[in-house]
């Protein structure tokens, strides 16, 4: 193995690593921005009120995410062990 694709595999994993949290966080952060804005707008300052909606739309979003999530890992372990498996 040389270093170019030493520096693709660790490309690949950070790609992974991206397309599995990140529609996740992205939605975290357009659930959290929408309720500061309406927290700002109406002047509460409850903490609850932007932790709750917050984690029951990020539990349900990774409930629907998941079978996304187990795919795209599942493809990428199956690369590396393939990768391995040419290896030695």
């Amino acid at each position: 193995m040389d270093f170019d694709s030493n520096v693709g595999f660790l490309r690949q994993a950070f790609w992974q690593i991206i397309m599995a949290a990140g529609p996740i966080l992205g939605i975290a952060l357009a659930v959290g921005l929408i309720i500061g804005i309406i927290q700002a707008a109406t002047s509460i300052n409850e903490m609850t009120l932007s932790f709750v909606p917050k984690l029951v739309i990020v539990v349900a979003s990774l409930a629907l995410l998941s079978n996304f999530i187990m795919l795209q890992l599942t493809d990428y372990f199956a690369f590396v062990f393939d990768q391995i498996t040419r290896i030695g």
